[in-house]
């Protein structure tokens, strides 16, 4: 797949709620994920690793109240995505996030993420 498949792939999966799924199929064995410096799995590194770190975020969802994911932009071997969340977590409460995601693929698999976002 190439760099406009992999975005388009992602993006339908992660709408479906096919997160962990979507590791499985479109990341890279040695994915690299970055989350915002000082955040709790900062930098993450490998597939394996980067799948339990998605299920512990998933795990922690009390309730979802809504959510949305743009459409990806992509430049070469990069795209990039906004996410809007309300989510309510077991153990920070309600929140709701504004996110960028921008991810790197090399022989057709994600190899880089990293996120950026604010919290409200």
């Amino acid at each position: 797949m190439n760099t406009k498949d992999v975005a388009q792939r992602w993006t339908q999966m992660c709408r479906e709620g096919q997160n962990l799924d979507c590791i499985n199929e479109l990341y890279a064995e040695n994915v690299v994920s970055k989350e915002m410096p000082g955040m709790p799995d900062e930098i993450v590194s490998g597939k394996q690793n980067v799948w339990n770190k998605n299920k512990a975020w998933l795990d922690n969802v009390a309730e979802w109240h809504g959510g949305e994911i743009s459409e990806p932009t992509v430049v070469d071997n990069h795209f990039t995505t906004k996410m809007m969340f309300d989510v309510t977590f077991k153990d920070r409460g309600r929140q709701q996030m504004q996110e960028v995601a921008v991810f790197e693929v090399k022989d057709g698999k994600i190899s880089n993420e990293q996120f950026f976002y604010s919290i409200g």
